[in-house]
C-alpha cells in the first residue's frame, strides 16, 4: 500500500515544472549569472566597500551604464534559454478594469532580440541577437494614446517606459517582459505603477522614521509592503460567451431571468472544481510557477461557475505585477480550451459577484511585521503602534480609500455568505483610559474539536471580521473591496499612502516630546470612531457609521467627487506621490471610465432589444393568432419592453455634457434605474416565454 501510495505521489507531481521556479526567478537568476560586484550594487544591502552609496534598489542611484551592459547580457542569455525571441516593455495605463474580461490591464509591443551591429566597419552593418542595455533599462511609446487625465495631448505624445528595477523581468508566450513604470516627457505619471513605487518609498521614509522616533528595530535599512491577491472569476464556454452581446461588449450579462436553482442551497463552495476548468487551472498553474509566481490556492466560489486562485505572498509591485499577467494568461490558456474567464464583478444579476481581495502588510528588512503582534515586548508595542497609524490613516483619508474601488462593476457587488467576528475594541478604550501598550494578550487559542480522532485546533490571534471592508488577519488586513477587474496597484498605494500618513503623524508626536504611549493613546482617542467589530451588513451598521461620522459614499460618482480634495492632494504632495495635477488628472480618468462603460451598457441593451427581443417578441405572439387567450398576458408584457426601452432612449438622449461630474452622476442617478426596469421588463417575458426569447441575442 505504502509504495502504491508513493508511485501515485510521484505520478502527480511528474507534470509540475518545479524547477520553474528557480528558471522563473529573474532575481534569482541575476544572483547566480551576475559578477559580484555588479550584485552587489544592484541588489544587496549597503556597505562601506560599496559604490554608488550601497544598492540602487534602496538608495534610489541610477545602475552604473557599465553595469547595465553586464545585467542585460546575463538577461538576454537567460531569455534565451527560456525560448524568448521578443522583448516587450510591459507597463499599466490608466485604462480602469471594468467590463474587463482579462488581458486589458497591461501594455506592451513586442520587440525582437535583434539589433545592428554598429562596431562593425562594414556601411551596411550585420546583424546579431542581443538585448541592448539601453533599451532594457528605457523605451519610449506614444502616450496620448492611453487615458492620461489631460496629462498628454496628440502633438506632444511622448511618453516612457523605464524598468521597475524591484520587480523582475520574466519570460512568457516567448517573450522577455520588463515590468516598466510609465511617465511624460515632463515626469508625469499616467500608468498604475508609478504611484505605486512612490508609495512605497513614502512607507520606507515614514516608517524608518516611526522607528527611530519610538526605538524600535531601529537597525532596519529599508521597509516593504507587501500583498497577496485572491483572484476570484467566473469560467464559461467560449462559444456561449461570443452568443451574448452583453458578455462580449461589457464583461457582464444586462438580462438574464434569474434561473430556478441557482446558489442557494450553498451547493457550490468548495465543491469538486469541474473537469474542464481545473484543466484550465492547473495549466495556468504551470505557467505562472514559470516566471516565478508560484500559485498557493484554487476552489469553488460561492457561485456556480466561478472560481478563485491566489499566490504567495510577494512585495507589493512584484504582487501586482503577478496579478496582471495571471489575468493574461488566464483568457490566453482559456481561449486553447473553448473557455471564457469572466473578471467583471458582477457578470450575472442575483448571485455572488466577484472580487481580488487585496491581503497588505508592511515591514523591514530585518523581518519586522507591524500588524503581528509579536512575541516580545517590542514586537507588541509596534502592533499595537501600527493600528494606531493605521487607524488614522483610514479615519483621516477615508472617502480616498473609497475612491480606490469605485468603479461601475464594483457598484453591483453585494455582500453574502459571511459573518461577523470579535474585535479589539476594549483593548483600545483601555489605551485612551491610561492603559498600557501591552495590555493586549496576542496567544493563539486552542479549540476543542470534541472528539478523540481530530485533534485541538489552534486559532488565530483574531478572528477575521469578513463583512468588513477592511478586517484584520492575524498578520495582515485584508482589503476585501478592491473588483476583480481592476489593477491592484491603486488600492494598494493609497493602502500605503494611508499608512505613511498615520506613521509620520504618530511620529512626529513623539518627536514632539509626547511619550511612545500617549501619542498612541491620543492617535486612537481621535481615530478610534473607524474601529469596528461588529456585524458590517446588518441594517444598523449604517445608522451607526452616520453617528461615527463615516461617510456613506455608496456609489461611484459620489466617491469620485471626492478623491481631488485640498486634504488628499496635500497629503499626496507631502508623500512625493502624486503632484496636484496628477491627481486632477488621475479624476478626470476615474469619470471617463465610469461613463464609457455605462454608456456601452445603454448602447448594448438598445441594440439587444430593438434587434433581438422585440422580434422574438413579435415572432412569439405570431403563433396566438386566432386563439388570443391562450396568450395570456404576453402581449401586455411584450409592450412593457416597448415602453421601457423608449423611456431609457429618450433619458439617455438627454445626458448632459457640460462636465464630467454631471454625465457620470446623470448616468448613475437617471439612466441605472431606467436600464434596471428594461432588464425587468425582458426578464419578466423571458419568464413568459422562454424559450422564444432564447431564440433572440444571448440565446
Amino acid at each position: 500500500m505504502a509504495d502504491a501510495l508513493s508511485s501515485l505521489g510521484k505520478a502527480m507531481f511528474d507534470d509540475v515544472p518545479w524547477e520553474a521556479l528557480e528558471m522563473g526567478n529573474g532575481m534569482a537568476v541575476m544572483a547566480q549569472k551576475l559578477p559580484s560586484a555588479v550584485l552587489q550594487r544592484f541588489n544587496e544591502p549597503p556597505g562601506p566597500a560599496l559604490n554608488a552609496g550601497g544598492r540602487c534598489l534602496i538608495t534610489g542611484d541610477p545602475t552604473p551604464e557599465e553595469d547595465q551592459k553586464v545585467i542585460a547580457d546575463a538577461i538576454f542569455t537567460w531569455a534565451r534559454e527560456l525560448g524568448a525571441i521578443d522583448f516587450a516593455h510591459w507597463f499599466f495605463p490608466l485604462r480602469g478594469g471594468c467590463g474587463a474580461v482579462g488581458g486589458m490591464l497591461g501594455a506592451f509591443k513586442r520587440d525582437t532580440l535583434i539589433d545592428l551591429e554598429f562596431g562593425s566597419k562594414f556601411v551596411t552593418k550585420p546583424m546579431k541577437a542581443c538585448l541592448p542595455h539601453e533599451r532594457l533599462f528605457q523605451g519610449e511609446t506614444d502616450g496620448s494614446s492611453f487615458p492620461n487625465g489631460g496629462l498628454r495631448v496628440t502633438h506632444s505624445a511622448a511618453a516612457f517606459t523605464t524598468w521597475d528595477r524591484a520587480s523582475p523581468p520574466f519570460v512568457t508566450d516567448k517573450c522577455l517582459y520588463i515590468p516598466c513604470a510609465f511617465v511624460t516627457h515632463f515626469g508625469k505619471c499616467i500608468d498604475e505603477k508609478t504611484p505605486l513605487l512612490r508609495s512605497m518609498d513614502a512607507v520606507k521614509t515614514s516608517g524608518l522614521r516611526l522607528l527611530k522616533a519610538i526605538n524600535i528595530g531601529t537597525d532596519a535599512k529599508t521597509m516593504h509592503s507587501y500583498l497577496g491577491w485572491e483572484q476570484e472569476f467566473f469560467v464559461l464556454s467560449a462559444a456561449l460567451y461570443k452568443a451574448r452581446p452583453d458578455l462580449v461588449n461589457t464583461g457582464r450579462t444586462l438580462f438574464g431571468k434569474l434561473p430556478t436553482r441557482h446558489q442557494q442551497g450553498d451547493l457550490n463552495y468548495f465543491q469538486p472544481i469541474p473537469g474542464k476548468v481545473q484543466e484550465l487551472l492547473d495549466i495556468v498553474q504551470a505557467e505562472m510557477l514559470k516566471v516565478g509566481c508560484p500559485m498557493a490556492v484554487k476552489h469553488n466560489e460561492v457561485a456556480p461557475g466561478q472560481h478563485e486562485m491566489s499566490p504567495v505572498f510577494r512585495t507589493a509591485n512584484v504582487s501586482c505585477d503577478s496579478n496582471v499577467l495571471f489575468m493574461e494568461v488566464m483568457n490566453r490558456e482559456a481561449a486553447k480550451l473553448g473557455l471564457q474567464v469572466l473578471f467583471h464583478e458582477k457578470p450575472f444579476a442575483g448571485i455572488n459577484g466577484s472580487g481580488k481581495h487585496a491581503n497588505w502588510s508592511v515591514g523591514t528588512d530585518t523581518g519586522l511585521n507591524f500588524f503581528y503582534p509579536g512575541k516580545n515586548e517590542a514586537g507588541a508595542k509596534l502592533y499595537v503602534t501600527a493600528i494606531a497609524c493605521l487607524a488614522y490613516g483610514l479615519a483621516q483619508y477615508n472617502e480616498m480609500v473609497r475612491c480606490t474601488v469605485a468603479h461601475s462593476g464594483n457598484d453591483h457587488r453585494l455582500g453574502a455568505q459571511e459573518s461577523p467576528n470579535l474585535g479589539f475594541e476594549q483593548f483600545v478604550e483601555s489605551i485612551v483610559k491610561g492603559g498600557d501598550l501591552l495590555g493586549y494578550k496576542a496567544e493563539k487559542k486552542k479549540q476543542e474539536t470534541g472528539c478523540s480522532a481530530a485533534m485541538h485546533i489552534e486559532a488565530n490571534v483574531e478572528d477575521r471580521n469578513r463583512t468588513a471592508p477592511f478586517p484584520f488577519c492575524g498578520n495582515r488586513f485584508e482589503f476585501r473591496a478592491v473588483g476583480s477587474s481592476q489593477n491592484c496597484c491603486l488600492p494598494v498605494m493609497v493602502c500605503n499612502a494611508v499608512m505613511s500618513a498615520g506613521m509620520a503623524h504618530l511620529a512626529g508626536l513623539v518627536e514632539g516630546g509626547m511619550s511612545h504611549r500617549d501619542a498612541v493613546a491620543k492617535v486612537f482617542q481621535e481615530n478610534k470612531h473607524v474601529i469596528f467589530t461588529g456585524n458590517g451588513y446588518s441594517a444598523e451598521w449604517p445608522v451607526e457609521a452616520q453617528k461615527r461620522g463615516l461617510p456613506n459614499l455608496n456609489t461611484t460618482p459620489k466617491a469620485v467627487a471626492t478623491w481631488n480634495s485640498e486634504k488628499n492632494k496635500k497629503l499626496f504632495e507631502t508623500l512625493k506621490i502624486y503632484t496636484a495635477e496628477e491627481t486632477e488628472a488621475r479624476q478626470e480618468v476615474m469619470y471617463e471610465n465610469y461613463i464609457s462603460a455605462l454608456c456601452c451598457e445603454v448602447e448594448t441593451m438598445i441594440q439587444m432589444t430593438e434587434t433581438g427581443f422585440l422580434p422574438a417578441c413579435a415572432k412569439d405572439l405570431e403563433k396566438y393568432k386566432g386563439v388570443e387567450k391562450l396568450a395570456g398576458n404576453r402581449k401586455a408584457i411584450y409592450d412593457s419592453i416597448i415602453d421601457q426601452l423608449e423611456k431609457l432612449k429618450a433619458a439617455f438622449e438627454k445626458k448632459p455634457h457640460s462636465s464630467l461630474s454631471e454625465e457620470a452622476t446623470y448616468l448613475c442617478d437617471s439612466i441605472k434605474p431606467q436600464m434596471a426596469a428594461l432588464r425587468a421588463a425582458v426578464d419578466k417575458a423571458e419568464g413568459a416565454s422562454w424559450r422564444t426569447l432564447l431564440a433572440g441575442p444571448g440565446g
